[in-house]
């Protein structure tokens, strides 16, 4: 036989691709032969369509409910035709392979496709395509198109060919090798391209933000925080030393676990559970994890001899035990992560041995809090229960492979798992916006990973989608919520214009969830009822977006329909047809309640006090503020007064506004002409009986208590809570800072356009006069809560006829003023709106207490210290 072509195009959006392979052969022999068609295809994806084409006779698939297909394929078999799906023992992959019986001189085109959610894993996206022409082929080329709306961060290929592909690979991206470079050498008849390109990427992302696309009626919602500190997790290990561990496999085991223990920090607490029939502990309770704890902990794995039999029940029991006792005993810290994790090769033979009791039992024993991973090394091992054990307690399950990189698929595994940075993550939508979501409940979201909801967008007046995810990082010391909005049709529209883009993902992507979903949520089924109605769904869903599950075929007919074909989904070795599931089952929404102003009003206002859904909003008509380059407006409520003045210092100057038990500083920034305007580029605010602090720049706020940093972008409206700090974000907007319930903070964020010659961005400070301070309050702002005597007089016609002057009494001084006026920002931001006010120049002498210099502070937490 002869291929004339072998071709595949990959088409990924928004982290789902659609990939076609495409083989054209003739078989150039004298006599009839087989011809094969063989693709491996990721374990994760769903073959969604399968056409050949043999000398003129077109056979075109369809998926079809098992039975369905069945019954049509026994009715008319094709002859000399075969195509089935093989799952082989390989790390992620299974095989679509079809063979047909020809005479000489025919021509066949075969043609399949199937589609795949990209999952995060170590803050990269893996799109693997594995090649096999068989032989030399005049037209082999590859192709990914990827379409991501926010942007591509990083991208690059690699393939496993030889180094003299390495060049081949370009972005957009292309691999078109000639006939002379497929050769494994120059003289070579035989093909060196049999392997797999793999094309790893990122997105362009807010380190805080939600991203919220909608497109052909459904919406995908993606979340991947970073710039958190991880929370300090408890870890068990649990590690099975049977006999059949014996050799490379507890080699390999060892081995990760001193890189795993290594990674340990002296916040972690952690112990080890090793088990054969009898059950033993490293450690009685769980110890820090400290150079010397690390260490011992070392020695005792390096010792230990594979035998005897498996006692997976007490193991787990025993771990589970340990946990419940070091947090009875507050040993660990109440903001930590617990977890098992779980490393065995094979079924129960010891203690209880029947899997549904030992389900049961550490279902029992387990808390909320803690979860469990598991491991199965090899094929003894019964994954499917791995799996279900792992699922129902809040975590997930994963097969190691026996081979000589098992240690490295351990590590893997861990990384994935071991910086734990926010818990009991719900993503919500507002009323009668959408339907049909997928999983909007997640128990812990890990570093480098995405978060993913999708679902049914429901027809509304509004061109906006609105999502409202809460999620908690530090337990309850640190509360998030995140509000992130999507233009109904914006996307589509972009999509058009894209030659390459995969238009149908959305609405695939929302069926691939939820039938992965479904399947899991099967699993874990309790009564034969559940699981087939369960079924039912997945095969209604499966039909109707064509996908090839466990539960529907892929039928192959010719055109007459007098031939026919069948593929099936196969099951997985040692049990569990349904291994590529993924994520827990759906969990009953958290009902959040909002304040009323989180959907409903584009910006929360100074007056609120966020103590809940009913609160009233109020709008204080006069704050004291700072703003511009910089103005300062006080308000002087008893005199229903504004005084105005400006301070003329140096940008790097940090200026004190607010000094009390909160402390509120501000450092200047110059335009970007010399010896021009200051500005207030980066505000501190101090809260000293927490140790918190809050440092609002033009770029991102970022939260600290010392130990642990949180970082905020302005690219999104989010809310957290911190002890006795709350934070509002309103997007490219303002963020109110409320300390205590007694102390609020609004910073604006003014931004320029990037190029400007001359103007920076810059930030303005609204402080209402309801604040409640010590009697020792001070600062440029603070100082005038405790309002001074003003008295006013001489008002007269000034030298610019548009101003008035007056002589006014303050503090024991008589100041010059002029009446004008300055700018409140909060409710226009470009033009603001005028406060009228008396002017007090060289900067606010004789208003404010002492001199201005006397205000500038070393760092952004400094209190003042005034003589």
């Amino acid at each position: 036989k002869k291929t004339k072509s072998y071709k595949v195009e990959s088409r990924i959006t928004s982290r789902f691709s659609h990939t076609i392979v495409r083989s054209s052969v003739v078989n150039s022999g004298s006599t009839p032969q087989s011809i094969a068609f063989n693709v491996q295809i990721p374990k994760r994806a769903f073959i969604t369509n399968f056409t050949m084409n043999v000398n003129g006779i077109t056979f075109v698939g369809s998926v079809k409910e098992k039975a369905v297909a069945r019954n049509l394929y026994a009715q008319a078999r094709a002859r000399n035709k075969a195509a089935g799906i093989i799952r082989t023992n390989s790390q992620d992959m299974e095989t679509f392979k079809t063979e047909v019986h020809v005479p000489s001189g025919s021509n066949i085109e075969f043609e399949l496709h199937y589609q795949e959610m990209m999952h995060r894993k170590l803050n990269l996206y893996e799109h693997t395509l594995h090649l096999q022409p068989g032989r030399l082929v005049p037209q082999l080329q590859v192709d990914v198109y990827i379409f991501e709306p926010q942007g591509i961060a990083t991208v690059k290929a690699s393939n496993t060919f030889g180094a003299q592909f390495a060049d081949l690979i370009k972005a957009h991206i292309v691999f078109k090798p000639t006939v002379q470079q497929q050769k494994q050498c120059e003289n070579c008849t035989e093909s060196a391209v049999e392997g797999v390109i793999t094309v790893l990427y990122d997105v362009n992302r807010d380190s805080n933000a939600g991203e919220l696309q909608v497109s052909d009626g459904h919406f995908v919602y993606f979340f991947a925080p970073s710039n958190l500190s991880p929370l300090p997790k408890n870890i068990v290990f649990v590690i099975d030393v049977s006999g059949s561990m014996w050799g490379v496999k507890m080699k390999q085991t060892v081995q990760a676990m001193k890189a795993i223990l290594d990674d340990l920090t002296i916040d972690d607490y952690f112990s080890i559970v090793d088990f054969n029939h009898n059950v033993r502990c490293w450690s009685e309770g769980l110890v820090p994890g400290s150079s010397i704890q690390i260490a011992d902990a070392k020695r005792y794995i390096e010792n230990i001899k594979p035998n005897g039999g498996t006692n997976i029940n007490e193991a787990l029991l025993r771990a589970v035990q340990m946990l419940v006792r070091a947090s009875n005993h507050r040993v660990i810290d109440p903001r930590s992560v617990s977890m098992i994790i779980l490393v065995s090769d094979g079924d129960p033979t010891v203690g209880e041995i029947k899997l549904s009791a030992i389900q049961k039992n550490v279902k029992r024993v387990m808390r909320e809090e803690f979860s469990l991973f598991s491991l199965g090394i090899g094929f003894d091992v019964d994954y499917d229960f791995l799996e279900r054990i792992a699922m129902e307690n809040r975590g997930m399950a994963q097969r190691i492979y026996a081979n000589h990189d098992a240690a490295e698929q351990l590590r893997a595994f861990y990384s994935q798992v071991s910086s734990p940075l926010l818990r009991k993550i719900t993503v919500q939508f507002q009323a009668d916006s959408v339907a049909e979501v997928t999983q909007n409940h997640f128990d812990k979201f890990f570093s480098g990973s995405e978060l993913v909801v999708a679902g049914k967008v429901l027809p509304s007046e509004s061109n906006t989608l609105t999502s409202l995810t809460t999620g908690s990082a530090v337990s309850a010391r640190l509360d998030i919520i995140l509000e992130t909005d999507a233009d109904t049709t914006e996307l589509d529209a972009e999509l058009a214009k894209q030659q390459h883009s995969f238009t149908g993902f959305a609405r695939q992507m929302w069926a691939y969830l939820t039938i992965k979903q479904l399947i899991s949520e099967r699993s874990l089924a309790t009564t034969a009822v559940k699981k087939r109605k369960i079924t039912q769904r997945i095969m209604t869903l499966a039909v109707e977006h064509q996908f090839v599950t466990p539960f529907t075929a892929l039928l192959v007919e010719s055109g007459d329909a007098t031939e026919r074909l069948l593929a099936d989904s196969p099951k997985d070795p040692k049990h569990g047809c349904c291994s590529g599931a993924c994520g827990p089952p759906p969990v009953e929404v958290l009902v959040y309640q909002p304040p009323p102003w989180v959907m409903s009003t584009p910006a929360p206002s100074m007056g609120e006090v966020l103590e809940g859904p009913k609160e009233e909003i109020t709008l204080p008509e006069r704050v004291n503020l700072v703003d511009n380059d910089p103005h300062f407006i006080i308000h002087l409520p008893r005199s229903n007064m504004d005084i105005c003045f400006n301070i003329d210092s140096k940008p790097g100057h940090i200026l004190n506004l607010l000094s009390d038990s909160v402390t509120v500083n501000g450092q200047l920034i110059g335009s970007k002409k010399v010896n021009k305007r200051t500005y207030f580029g980066t505000i501190g605010i101090y809260y000293q009986p927490d140790g918190i602090s809050v440092i609002v720049s033009t770029d991102e706020i970022t939260m600290t208590d010392g130990r642990n940093n949180h970082s905020f972008t302005w690219g999104s409206t989010l809310f957290c809570f911190y002890f006795r700090i709350r934070i509002s974000i309103v997007k490219n907007s303002n963020v109110i800072i409320t300390i205590n319930n007694s102390t609020q903070v609004m910073v604006l964020l003014h931004r320029v356009w990037k190029k400007h010659p001359v103007n920076v961005d810059f930030l303005g400070i609204y402080i209402p006069n309801e604040n409640q301070y010590s009697p020792l309050v001070h600062g440029l702002i603070g100082q005038f809560s405790i309002e001074p005597e003003v008295i006013l007089y001489d008002i007269h016609k000034g030298a610019d006829p548009l101003k008035k002057e007056a002589t006014m009494e303050v503090k024991g001084n008589k100041l010059l003023v002029t009446r004008g006026w300055q700018k409140d920002y909060r409710r226009d931001k470009k033009r603001g709106s005028n406060v009228y006010c008396w002017f007090i120049h060289n900067s606010g002498k004789g208003f404010i207490d002492g001199h201005y210099s006397q205000y500038i502070v070393p760092n952004l937490s400094s209190f003042l210290h005034m003589p």
